[in-house]
């Protein structure tokens, strides 16, 4: 099992939405950590066909995917960050709809139906129309419909986006227990996300892969230090702007802020353990979700 990423590049019209990716993937989670518009989306297509690249290669053992096929994507699960639904459907009869799309035989559907709606906790809902679902639950049937084919290859592109904390955890537990024996690729600018779940984080940005490693790997290639210093209420806005600040708690009389620098950046500045939250904002310089534009 190895899906393998080849100086991948795609241009539009001279923008490099991805640029010169490389990356191999076995069995396991693997998080593509990015600000929106860092190109997440992009390589995702690419993955699963939707899009050719300019340049590069994805190969499955050793083949190219573009030459394998339909025989590649019946491999692939595919959840986009928006996925497209006949909203009168219920749930059981979307199911089955997609899994007529894809060539599954009417019995092993039912079957293969029937346990996934228990894995993902929509048996009381089965019979709800997918207009009349909240957002987590059509998350559930979207990641469902994705794994019906059973694929060796699980691509989730934003899943968590917009569902409230508990469905997000609930939606990584049940990522976790979808793990086994396949790749899982999930895309966020989420940290939580994917910080608990991943085997391997992938950090993305413009379009190009800045580090990968576990959680553990890529706190400790940091080359700064955090420190957590009280400042007063005047002296907020000029630590603001000259620190790369990733918190900022009020308290009486000012301000604990959590600062990323090389050097002590204030005399009562006391330095602690860095977070992949913190690695996010040295790398990126900037909170995730501030854009909302996908590429």
């Amino acid at each position: 099992m190895d899906l393998r990423i080849s100086n991948l590049t795609k241009d539009f019209d001279g923008f490099k939405a991805v640029n010169n990716f490389s990356y191999s993937l076995d069995c396991g989670v693997y998080g593509l950590l990015g600000v929106n518009g860092a190109g997440k989306t992009t390589l995702m297509r690419m993955l699963t066909t939707l899009m050719k690249p300019t340049s590069g290669h994805i190969t499955w053992d050793g083949e190219d995917v573009f030459a394998m096929d339909g025989k590649y994507r019946m491999l692939l699960g595919y959840l986009p960050q928006d996925f497209g639904y006949y909203p009168d459907f219920s749930v059981y009869d979307y199911l089955m709809y997609i899994a007529a799309l894809k060539g599954i035989r009417p019995a092993v559907a039912r079957q293969r139906v029937k346990e996934l709606l228990k894995q993902v906790g929509l048996v009381k809902a089965r019979n709800k129309k997918m207009k009349t679902l909240s957002g987590g639950m059509k998350r559930r049937a979207g990641i469902a419909q994705a794994m019906l084919n059973d694929p060796k290859i699980l691509i989730l592109d934003e899943p968590t986006a917009g569902l409230d904390p508990s469905e997000r955890i609930r939606f990584r537990n049940l990522i976790s227990e979808l793990s086994e024996d396949r790749i899982v690729l999930l895309s966020t600018h989420i940290v939580s996300d994917i910080e608990y779940i991943a085997n391997d984080i992938l950090l993305m940005k413009d379009g190009q892969l800045v580090i990968s490693g576990t959680s553990e790997d890529i706190i400790d290639s940091m080359p700064e230090s955090v420190w957590i210093s009280r400042v007063s209420k005047s002296s907020i806005d000029v630590c603001l702007k000259r620190f790369k600040v990733s918190n900022v708690k009020t308290v009486p009389g000012g301000a604990e802020l959590r600062i990323i620098s090389r050097k002590q950046p204030t005399e009562n500045a006391i330095q602690v353990d860095a977070t992949l939250e913190d690695v996010f904002l040295y790398y990126f310089g900037e909170r995730a979700g501030e854009d909302d534009d996908s590429v």
